[in-house]
This record gives C-alpha cells, structure tokens and sequence, in this order.
C-alpha cells in the first residue's frame, strides 16, 4: 500500500490541452483555470470540502462553447481520481452526504466499485444558464464523464431547489464530502474492501 495518492494526467486533441493533478490526502488546496468560471468555481468545491489538493489547467476552444472544455476536464479529472486511488486497499469505499444550499438539498452516495455508473436526478425546469457560459445541463455530463473514468457507482439526488446555482453547487459540495469519505482510510481496515479481493 502506497502512502502516496496522487494522481497526473495530461490529455491534449484538436478541441483541449488539459493537465490535473490531485492529492487524496491533501488539505484542500486548489489551483484551476479552464476559462469557464462557473466550473471553475465547481471544481473549486469539490477541491475544498473534499479536502483534495487539486490543480486544473485547461485551455479549450471556447470560441466555439464550453462543451468540450468541460468535458475533457472532467474525462481527466476521473483518470487522475482513478490513478490516486491505487489498489484501493484500505479505504472505506462507500461514501454519503447530503449538502444544503438555502433552498436547494442535494444527496450523493458514491461506490468506489471499479464498475462505472451513474443515477442522476435534478428538480425540473432549472433555469437553462449559469453566468455566460455554463449550460446546466452539463452537470449530468459532468458526472457522467467523470464516473467512466473513475470506475465508481455515483448516485446524485436534488429533491428540490428553486435557484440553478444553488442546486448545482450543492452537488459538487455534498460529492466532495462523499467522495472524501469513500477514499479515506479506515484505520480498522486490511487489503481492499471486497470480497473479490479487488476493485
């Protein structure tokens, strides 16, 4: 078992050029630039309350829109999670929190099962825009392309919220803080947390 939990990974096409790197055991230090400043702000959280130490450098072809940047951000942010994880041996796996936001709730369990997949659910008729440049249906993307290249079971639930800032916000909050609880260590723990002996 490796005391260091890191993750790097670049990814560069035609379309973005993208580094992150992340520390498991950090203290919440972040550094992000993708050009989009409400996902930066997201990232932003996820760094904080998850207590990763996380910096994000993309540069994209926003003169076209923010799709790719974002996706590409987070296709890698997955990766370096992945990487940072190791054998997973000793962590807690299953991780749960719920975070409010004001009027917006939002609960997020998480699996660090090695198996990809996604249940995502938002309150209906959310406004179509956050600031000028972010689309609030890339949430849903967001999530979905992180949780292909981590490999984990995600579950994400806003029962209700009237502000699209808020309900978004509230979502990368509470998947930090589940996210955090799934990686840390447990210190009663031994090998990795599954029957199979391997996740």
């Amino acid at each position: 078992m490796s005391d260091v939990r890191r993750g790097r990974v670049e990814r560069s096409t035609k379309e973005t050029s993208v580094l992150v790197e992340v520390d498991l055991d950090g203290t919440g230090v972040v550094d992000v630039a993708t050009g989009v400043g409400f996902y930066d702000h997201m990232l932003a959280q996820l760094g904080k309350h998850g207590l990763f130490d996380l910096t994000v450098k993309t540069e994209g072809d926003l003169h076209i829109d923010a799709h790719h940047t974002i996706e590409d951000t987070s296709i890698a942010l997955g990766a370096a999670f992945r990487e940072a994880l190791g054998d997973k041996s000793g962590i807690r796996r299953f991780g749960n929190a719920s975070c409010p936001l004001d009027e917006a709730l939002a609960q997020v369990t998480v699996d660090l099962s090695g198996r990809p997949y996604l249940v995502h659910t938002e309150p209906e008729g959310m406004a179509p825009m956050i600031g000028p440049d972010y689309d609030t249906t890339m949430t849903r993307h967001i999530l979905e392309s992180f949780v292909a290249q981590a490999a984990v079971c995600l579950h994400v639930h806003v029962p209700y919220g009237r502000n699209a800032h808020h309900i978004v916000e509230a979502q990368f909050k509470a998947l930090a803080r589940a996210l955090r609880e799934a990686s840390e260590r447990d210190p009663r723990a031994t090998g990795v947390p599954s029957t199979k002996g391997v996740l």
